[in-house]
């Protein structure tokens, strides 16, 4: 177990946003000066990199749900015999690699739940393999993006709601309908368009896939989300994790967007584990 603060080192990964954790060994628990200082990391870097983890699947449930209460996931996934990890691959049942798996991906920009009434906290995803080229996982800093507006926009847009929908948000991107469960379980939600950080207070944008329009404004309300969207992922706000095998990546669903970058999916293998932690409803 660690005894003292200086046995782990946190590393700027880039100016816009990220750190990287080197020293830490998630299988053990996590004294608490040492969790007080990742959660103060977390508020100020958004993302984490634990690097050179070794996690089982039980050893990351209990290593991430040290962070929060873990939440189970939407859609099921052939290969988890765990609800608390989603799988997140491109290999087939036959475990092998499939560029149309590949392509079924969250290559949209998004927010983890954020069709709930209460979201995601954090999302932490574990690297067992990656492509040599490609599938990076790319993030867009909401509240960068707010604050590089003028005054009067702000004021502007922290007027407005926007919704939320799965439904809309499985037809406009997989060309599929929502199930009468899925329907009911996850209906329509109005959201802030602007959110405030629960930690630092800062106010961000709240976008992604799933917001379907701005509340009270269709039909133009989804043109204006797409505006806002286009601002907010512009190469001043986004930082791209290159991956490595044993990097454990935790980030702050409150302030980002993030998505995969596409890869050669029938060339390489791309295998995973996520979990993720509730959040609060946001305001």
């Amino acid at each position: 177990m660690l005894d003292t603060l200086t046995e782990i080192q946190i590393n700027p990964l880039s100016d816009v946003m990220a750190a990287e954790v080197v020293g830490l060994d998630l299988r053990e628990a996590i004294p608490p000066e040492v969790q007080a200082r990742l959660d103060a990391a977390l508020a100020t870097y958004h993302v984490l990199c634990f690097r050179d983890q070794s996690l089982s699947k039980h050893e990351q449930i209990e290593a991430t749900k040290q962070f929060g209460t873990l939440d189970v996931h939407v859609q099921s996934n052939r290969s988890s015999d765990i609800p608390l990890i989603h799988i997140v691959t491109n290999l087939d049942e036959n475990d092998q690699p499939r560029q149309t798996i590949a392509a079924k991906g969250s290559v949209h920009w998004h927010s983890d739940k954020s069709y709930r009434h209460a979201p995601s906290h954090a999302t932490f995803l574990y690297a067992l393999e990656v492509p040599d080229e490609g599938g990076e996982t790319e993030f867009a800093n909401m509240l960068k993006a707010f604050e590089a507006f003028p005054e009067e926009r702000q004021q502007e847009l922290s007027r407005l709601k926007v919704v939320h929908s799965w439904p809309d948000s499985v037809r406009r991107t997989n060309n599929r309908e929502a199930s009468d469960e899925e329907k009911a379980n996850w209906p329509p939600i109005a959201q802030p368009l602007v959110r405030t950080h629960p930690v630092s207070g800062r106010k961000g944008l709240f976008l992604g896939q799933h917001a379907s329009y701005i509340d009270g404004r269709e039909p133009d309300g989804r043109a204006m989300i797409e505006e806002l969207e286009a601002w907010s992922t512009q190469p001043q706000f986004r930082y791209a994790h290159q991956w490595r095998v044993g990097d454990l990546l935790m980030w702050d669903n409150n302030c980002l967007l993030h998505r995969a970058a596409a890869f050669d999916g029938d060339r390489y293998r791309r295998l995973m584990h996520r979990t993720v932690t509730q959040g609060q409803v946001p305001y």
